[in-house]
């Protein structure tokens, strides 16, 4: 379904070359939810933009179906990490919602149809007629969660979209992308620096080294797949994958080498030290300034203020 093979990406600036990711390479199978994580600053956001034919990559390729990413691709939708900066503020709820459908060519009716779907898959049926700035962060990132919906995507790609949101909204809205991702059978691939929503949430989940960035390890998440953010979190099991996961961060963020032949379950044993569950916060070397991909990313989506106004 989706393809990185030996993905690289520089960036000059002032005459000095910064290698952001070296040699990525890993597969996503139809159906799949991969998480995504590792040291703060190792250029997940950059890979995802890649991905997403947002950014070019220096070398290497992204292949969707078995076709080269060349630019933002049919069938594939993203979730930023800024929600209200997606939104727009003198738009409701609805029209939020059933922006990108004005791309699409079908009749009035159908466009309504998907979006109040959209909106009963995540609770916000009765706020369509809201503006973003009547809602708090966790409706307005369920708006945003909406909107890609709406858009039928088969793959969705998703940069550390809770990251901004309080800890039980963060629970809810977790739930509520593996119910999507149950319901609607979409490819996802969840960008966090969260461990135990990578854990919780992936049937695998890929660790990055640090910068330049390598697969550290390729780990599948042998939780059944029935979950909910109680028993599953207070499971041995999880405990010891997490414990696996903050480990092989602790060694890319020390340089260590990918161990040859991961990629099976881990084996760590026990809680994480130190309890904080996150690989670090997004926004180091390797993710460069934001403001010029944001506004890319905006204009690849159509979502400028002038095309929304029209």
């Amino acid at each position: 379904m989706l393809d990185v093979r030996g993905l690289r990406k520089t960036y000059t600036a002032r005459g000095r070359t910064v290698e952001a990711v070296r040699d990525l390479t890993f597969h996503i199978a139809p159906g799949e939810l991969v998480c995504l994580v590792g040291p703060s600053g190792c250029g997940k956001t950059t890979l995802l933009k890649c991905m997403a034919g947002l950014l070019a990559p220096t070398g290497g390729e992204v292949l969707l179906r078995g076709r080269p990413v060349t630019g933002p691709p049919e069938g594939m939708a993203v979730v930023l990490q800024e929600y209200g900066r997606s939104l727009f503020a003198w738009m409701n709820v609805h029209d939020n919602v059933g922006l990108p459908l004005r791309r699409k060519k079908m009749s009035r009716a159908r466009r309504e149809e998907l979006v109040d779907h959209a909106l009963e898959l995540v609770g916000l049926s009765e706020a369509r007629d809201a503006y973003p700035w009547q809602l708090s962060g966790g409706m307005q990132q369920r708006v945003a969660i909406a909107r890609a919906v709406a858009y039928e995507p088969q793959v969705l790609l998703m940069d550390e979209p809770f990251a901004a949101v309080d800890a039980q909204t963060r629970a809810e809205l977790e739930d509520l992308i593996r119910r999507l991702w149950h319901e609607l059978g979409v490819t996802v691939l969840f960008v966090t620096h969260d461990i135990d929503e990578a854990v919780y949430l992936g049937q695998k989940t890929i660790i990055l080294s640090k910068s330049p960035t390598v697969v550290q390890e390729e780990l599948v998440i042998d939780l059944p797949d029935e979950r909910d953010q109680l028993h599953t979190r207070s499971s041995a099991r999880f405990g010891e994958l997490r414990a696996h996961v903050y480990e092989q961060i602790q060694r890319a963020k020390n340089g260590a080498a990918p161990e040859p032949g991961s990629g099976t379950a881990g084996h760590g044993k026990g809680a994480a030290p130190g309890g904080g569950g996150e690989a670090g916060e997004s926004g180091a070397a390797g993710e460069p300034g934001e403001s010029g991909e944001d506004a890319k990313t905006v204009k690849s989506s159509g979502l400028t203020p002038e095309s929304a106004k029209s």
